[in-house]
């Protein structure tokens, strides 16, 4: 694609790498077979292509309107987009650019904005978010039913974290919602890794991971919280921790990109380098230490078959291009894996979109219900926690992270 950007953004390095992503479009339109908000609504702007165009022409100097805000924020950045691209175009990052250029220009109104700004503090604060969701727990029977089922009931307890006592350690991201939502997450990735002779360790200040902010398009609010974060885990990284472990894939795609995000900034980015060189999803962990985890397990995990259908969300399959590993390993444990219809489309959570795109995410969470239980599995498993939060308020089967029965497995 021909570019000829605009004098203000051309010299920059956020300009440079527009250009250098928009010349690797070729706009053949493969990219709107997969996009799950071009198969809602039959528009080109509502679709990967038509919002590169929409791009190109704020970085060429055009003018942007409410209209291409709203084009722009209908994108779930799910980037199942990238995976079939043919040329490899990563239109996640040029959607961020694109993304902040047009919100320095267009002004949203002030119900909008209180709106965004709340969402972002409550959420992004684990210790607020927590108060306020126990709040709307003690209230929830008294709720209408529609409302009832978007507040979550309380989650089962944590159990045991495993004392520090091997030398190898590892770094674990408590996150900003999932100690509220799904507080044996973590707990059963430390209690799985200790059996593998890996202790998991939090450290204080590494909650939120900047995922959320950037949601928002608070893209330097986001950074603050990346460095704040590296700041955390630095000291520990600095005594020998040999990764940083995230069980929520969303906080992981996020993470591993700190490297590029921090880049031009001359205090972190060579910290922030060595934070996404060391970031591992809990399934690459479990994996490389795959040998260790057979022996681990009990002859006879479960009674067999026990149907199981996996929900990829797009974090992992799209943004960290782990596609089929935990597939995997939950079939070499002995579960049996239901057929998923249309598993590379996204769920309708995608962060803070389920609540900013209500209609548009029920529709696409209505369809992935319906291939998840296509196959009638016993449970869900998925590897995010919004993804898992967003989906259990659809469907009264239970919904895990993977790992929690991993951890199952290996406790019988």
């Amino acid at each position: 694609m021909q570019t000829n950007l605009a004098e203000f953004i051309r010299d920059t390095p956020e300009g440079r790498e527009a250009d250098a992503i928009l010349r690797k479009c070729t706009h053949c339109g493969m990219c709107t077979a997969t996009c799950p908000t071009y198969q809602l609504l039959s528009d080109e702007l509502d679709g990967p292509r038509g919002r590169i165009y929409l791009i190109k022409q704020v970085l060429e100097g055009a003018t942007p309107t409410a209209k291409t805000q709203l084009h722009l924020d209908r994108c779930l950045t799910c980037r199942a987009c990238e995976t079939t691209c043919p040329t490899g175009v990563r239109y996640g990052r040029l959607v961020d650019i694109g993304r902040h250029l047009v919100e320095e220009r267009v002004v949203r109104g002030p119900v909008e904005s209180a709106w965004r700004g709340a969402l972002n503090a409550v959420i992004s604060r684990s210790t607020l978010f927590g108060t306020l969701l126990r709040m709307g727990q003690l209230t929830r029977p008294l709720l209408p039913s529609a409302l009832k089922r978007k507040v979550p009931p309380a989650a089962a307890p944590a159990g045991p974290w495993p004392a520090a006592t091997h030398a190898r350690k590892m770094l674990v991201l408590d996150g900003c919602v999932q100690p509220s939502l799904s507080p044996a997450t973590n707990a059963a990735a430390a209690r799985v890794l200790d059996r593998l002779g890996i202790s998991l360790l939090r450290a204080a200040g590494a909650g939120c991971c900047g995922g959320v902010s950037f949601h928002l398009n608070l893209q330097d609010k986001a950074l603050d919280v990346m460095r704040r974060t590296i700041d955390a885990w630095w000291p520990h990284i600095e005594q020998g921790a040999e990764a940083i472990v995230i069980a929520a894939s969303g906080c992981g795609v996020t993470v591993k990109e700190y490297g590029h995000y921090l880049a031009h900034d001359p205090a972190y980015a060579a910290k922030a380098k060595r934070v996404s060189d060391l970031t591992r999803d809990i399934s690459e962990v479990i994996l490389a230490e795959k040998g260790k985890l057979k022996a681990a397990l009990p002859p006879s995990p479960f009674p067999l078959p026990r149907r199981v259908a996996f929900h990829a969300p797009c974090t992992l399959q799209h943004g960290m291009k782990l596609t089929g590993r935990v597939e995997s390993l939950l079939a070499d444990l002995g579960y049996s894996l239901t057929q998923v219809p249309d598993s590379h489309l996204c769920c309708g959570s995608a962060g803070t979109y389920s609540i900013l795109q209500s209609e548009l995410s029920q529709r696409l969470l209505a369809n992935k219900i319906a291939a998840l239980e296509g196959g009638q599995p016993a449970a869900i498993l998925t590897a995010n926690i919004g993804c898992q939060a967003h989906l259990q308020t659809a469907t009264s089967l239970p919904v895990r992270h993977w790992i929690e029965a991993l951890d199952d497995a290996l406790m019988r």
